[in-house]
C-alpha cells in the first residue's frame, strides 16, 4: 500500500507538471514517448517546484483514439517507478483504467487523475480506496473522441458543481478519504471556448458545489489559442500563466501545466504579495 496522500499536505498553491508519456499529445507531439526521456523531464519539472508529477499515458485531446490497458501499462509504469524512488514530491498517474491505476500504485503513485470521475471503470474507485491514494475527479461528457459533440449546457456552472459533486461523494463511499479528493471542471473537455471562460470566472462557485478543492488545466489548451492568440500550444503559454494566477487568485488548491517554472515563480510571488505589510516588509 502506499503512503496515504492528504491534499493538506501539498503547498497551498500547488503546480502539477505534465508528463506525457504518449506519441500524440496535443503539447509536446511524443517528445517523452521515450521511458529515459520521460523520467528526465519529470525531474526537471520536480527540479523546476512542481509538487506532483502526473503522467500519463493515453491522450486526451479531442479526437484521440483509445489505448488499450496493457500498452498504457508498459508506457507509464516504468516512468511512474523511477519518478516515485528518484523526485521529492508525489507521482500522479492520469489514467481511466482501474488495472492501470493499480499497477501504477503498486510502482509507486500516490494519486489517480481520472477524466472520467470514476465512471468509465467500476473498480477505480476501489483501487485507490485500497491503496490510500489521492483522488482528482474530473468532469467529462463522453470520451476524448467523441467530447467535443457534447458540449451542450443550460447552466455550465451549475451543471458541472453537481456532477463534481456528485462524484466526490462517490469516491467518499467507496472509501477514498475526503482530505485526499480533488475535483477539477474539466477545461477544454466537452466545453466550447464561452463555457471554458464560464467555469474560470466561477472557480470560487464550482468548488463550494463540488465540496473538494479544485484542480484547474487549462495549459496550453486551444480556446486560449481562440482568446489570447497563439497557433501552436506552447506559444499559448502567457495566456496559461493568466489562468494560473486567476485560479490561485481564486482559491484554486493546484494547477496542472505544461511550463511548471513560470506557473512556480508567479505562486511565489502571490504568497510574497499576500504577506507583505502595508509598508512592503514581507512577514514569515
Amino acid at each position: 500500500m502506499t503512503d496515504p496522500f492528504a491534499v493538506a499536505s501539498l503547498p497551498r498553491r500547488a503546480v502539477m507538471g505534465v508528463v506525457n508519456v504518449t506519441p500524440d499529445s496535443f503539447s509536446d507531439g511524443g517528445r517523452f514517448l521515450d521511458t529515459d526521456a520521460a523520467v528526465a523531464h519529470g525531474r526537471a519539472l520536480a527540479a523546476a517546484g512542481a509538487a506532483v508529477l502526473d503522467v500519463g499515458g493515453e491522450s486526451t485531446r479531442p479526437g484521440a483514439e483509445p489505448v488499450g490497458a496493457e500498452e498504457e501499462r508498459r508506457r507509464v509504469v516504468p516512468v511512474v517507478a523511477a519518478l516515485a524512488a528518484s523526485v521529492d514530491v508525489p507521482v500522479s498517474i492520469d489514467t481511466s483504467k482501474a488495472e492501470v491505476a493499480a499497477a501504477a500504485l503498486e510502482a509507486g503513485a500516490t494519486m489517480v487523475n481520472d477524466v472520467t470521475a470514476g465512471t468509465l471503470d467500476g473498480e477505480m474507485l476501489a483501487v485507490v480506496a485500497d491503496h490510500g491514494a489521492g483522488f482528482v475527479a474530473m468532469h467529462m461528457r463522453g470520451t476524448p473522441r467523441t467530447m467535443q459533440d457534447d458540449a451542450r449546457y443550460d447552466d455550465v456552472v451549475s451543471e458541472v458543481g453537481e456532477f463534481l459533486a456528485a462524484r466526490v461523494h462517490a469516491a467518499v463511499a467507496g472509501g477514498i478519504r475526503i482530505d485526499g479528493v480533488l475535483a477539477d471542471p474539466g477545461i477544454g473537455f466537452a466545453k466550447t471556448a464561452a463555457h471554458n471562460v464560464a467555469l474560470l470566472r466561477a472557480l470560487g462557485v464550482v468548488a463550494v458545489r463540488a465540496g473538494a478543492p479544485l484542480l484547474v488545466g487549462a495549459s496550453r489548451k486551444s480556446f486560449l489559442g481562440q482568446i489570447a492568440g497563439g497557433a501552436a500550444p506552447p506559444d499559448r503559454d502567457d495566456a496559461t500563466l493568466a489562468t494560473t494566477v486567476w485560479a490561485f487568485e481564486s482559491g484554486v488548491a493546484m494547477v496542472r501545466v505544461h511550463d511548471v517554472a513560470a506557473s512556480v515563480r508567479a505562486a511565489r510571488l502571490l504568497d510574497v504579495l499576500e504577506r507583505a505589510t502595508p509598508s512592503g516588509v514581507v512577514a514569515a
